[in-house]
């Protein structure tokens, strides 16, 4: 059975996706890297387009998933900061806040994937 190619959970990725790419647009800005700017801002436009065209096609069920996915999400990226902060208040030396706020959402992000497969894979198994 081939599973749809859109369902919440992959939503909430995307959206995480676009929160790790805003979180980084001041890392390239305080860098002067206005071409790695310029290739975040066109794909944050074409992964928020792609996950807004695939949340039209989710069903009413579906969709009523989507709140509690996105706090799941808010969660993670909370603690992707908090983890982040422990580790370069730990082991490296102060870095920019820009670092660290694309540090931190880049965990946040991988975080609330792997919770997503772990539910998913005990859930089936």
């Amino acid at each position: 059975m081939q599973r749809a190619p859109y369902s919440p959970q992959r939503i909430s990725v995307a959206l995480g996706l676009c929160l790790v790419m805003l979180a980084a647009l001041p890392r390239y800005l305080a860098g002067g890297h206005e071409t790695r700017q310029t290739l975040i801002i066109i794909a944050l436009v074409l992964v928020a387009s792609a996950a807004f065209v695939q949340w039209r096609m989710l069903s009413v069920a579906a969709r009523q998933k989507l709140p509690s996915l996105l706090k799941r999400l808010v969660m993670m990226m909370l603690l992707g900061m908090m983890g982040m902060g422990i580790w370069h208040a730990l082991f490296t030396e102060w870095i920019s806040w820009q670092v660290f706020i694309s540090h931190g959402a880049t965990l946040g992000l991988l975080l609330h994937a792997l919770s997503l497969w772990w539910v998913n894979e005990h859930q089936t198994g």
